[in-house]
């Protein structure tokens, strides 16, 4: 049987943020390429988000320099699917090759020839080099802590739509990062009764002297710091954007009615079992959130601005009880918990792409996207230049370094004796 081969330059395995960003400046740049996409384009937004997601940033921060948010105000937060629809726009709009529905299966090296030879679900492409722009959401990760009962409803954030979707009784949420924390506090407003497992995270203010965080993460320089700081790498944020956006104020939610519980440590006998660091976590969050205030104090000060002063940001409500008398172990039945919600991140999966270019960790080896391995490129990774690589204005920064590397490449290719470049 003959199996047709389609020869393309660059192949873009991911139609997301980080996808569509590459395909961009590949097109500006004259490089034949064809993003591959196993779902639609940015289906995480619209199949893997909760129904009431908006964005963490305003739109006039989480978007791409060269399209804006025409029917929304710069500091409303667009909802998912609206976020969904503008990363299509984007795509058509720079005219995009892709294709929906095909998956990946495999990237080899060729050997005696240059370039890969990609399996995927419609056939085989012979291509000189792979963008790997899959993100950092890739599989869902559930800790192997999870307790084997039929009787418990659990799912992963990414399978959390609405509170109809439980049945009745309470629910914990594990994770208390930005989609932990929204969750949880839409399922109790919605009249269940739930448990917040708080770990390590930062706090920052929605906004503090008329202006939102991200501004003041951008001006301080924090969004493109390059280096990161050991431990960090993975850095929990408890911001939201819900119901034009707030502080995140664990202590609120507590006086709120969710019950604050510290990092989930086991599950035995019905039971589930807390660490002892509820406060800490919190303290630890209220330290990040002062220390951003006194960074924009400094900031304010030191250029001369004509900020209002908001001394009511510093105020902080008494530790609610949960704090004062921690829980460190609950009888699920007792507690009428029927639901568990894993709010714990992602793991990555990179098994099929079999080159050279992982370290023994099997983490990506690459300087700011270029790979160990010549011709293989990663874009839309945590911290590949800089804190902000994973955001949607971060991306396209890191995707224009990239394209160029290629068209860098692509000239020493194509180059023959005696004749320009």
């Amino acid at each position: 049987m003959t199996i047709n081969t389609t020869e393309i330059d660059t192949l873009i395995v991911g139609g997301g943020q980080a996808g569509i960003a590459v395909s961009e400046h590949l097109g500006k740049q004259g490089v034949p390429h064809l993003i591959l996409e196993r779902d639609r384009l940015a289906e995480r937004w619209r199949s893997q988000r909760w129904d009431s997601l908006v964005t963490n940033g305003p739109v006039w921060h989480d978007r791409f320099p060269g399209l804006t948010f025409e029917d929304l105000k710069g500091d409303e937060f667009a909802p998912k699917e609206r976020v969904a629809d503008y990363l299509v726009e984007y795509a058509e709009m720079n005219k995009s090759p892709y294709k929906t529905g095909v998956e990946v299966q495999s990237v080899v090296r060729n050997e005696g020839k240059p370039g890969f030879t990609v399996t995927a679900s419609d056939g085989v492409y012979s291509v000189n080099r792979v963008v790997v722009a899959t993100g950092p959401f890739q599989v869902p990760s559930i800790p192997p802590i999870a307790p084997q009962d039929t009787h418990l409803t659990q799912m992963h954030s990414t399978g959390y739509f609405n509170p109809e979707q439980l049945p009745k009784g309470g629910v914990l949420v594990v994770g208390a990062g930005s989609s932990g924390v929204q969750i949880a506090d839409e399922l109790n407003r919605a009249g269940k009764q739930v448990y917040l497992s708080v770990g390590p995270h930062d706090r920052p203010p929605r906004r503090y002297r008329d202006r939102d965080f991200v501004w003041w993460l951008g001006v301080l320089g924090l969004w493109d710091k390059e280096e990161v700081e050991a431990g960090r790498e993975h850095v929990t944020i408890a911001v939201s954007g819900a119901r034009g956006g707030e502080t995140i104020d664990f202590r609120r939610l507590a006086n709120e009615g969710i019950q604050l519980v510290g990092v989930t440590a086991e599950f035995a006998d019905g039971r589930v079992v807390f660490n002892d660091d509820l406060n800490k976590n919190i303290n630890d969050g209220d330290a990040n959130y002062f220390s951003v205030l006194d960074a924009a104090d400094a900031y304010i000060e030191r250029n001369g601005l004509d900020l209002p002063e908001e001394p009511q940001a510093r105020e902080v409500l008494a530790d609610p009880h949960c704090m004062t008398h921690p829980i460190r172990e609950l009888n699920l039945a007792e507690a009428g918990i029927t639901s568990i919600i894993w709010a714990t991140g992602f793991k990555q999966d990179f098994s099929w792409l079999q080159v050279d270019a992982f370290d023994e960790n099997n983490k990506p080896k690459h300087a700011r996207g270029v790979s160990s391995e010549p011709g293989i490129y990663f874009v839309g990774l945590p911290w590949l230049s800089r804190r902000g690589s994973t955001f949607i204005w971060g991306v396209w920064h890191d995707a224009k370094h990239v394209a160029d590397h290629i068209k860098t490449q692509r000239k020493y290719s194509q180059y023959q004796s005696g004749k320009p470049a």
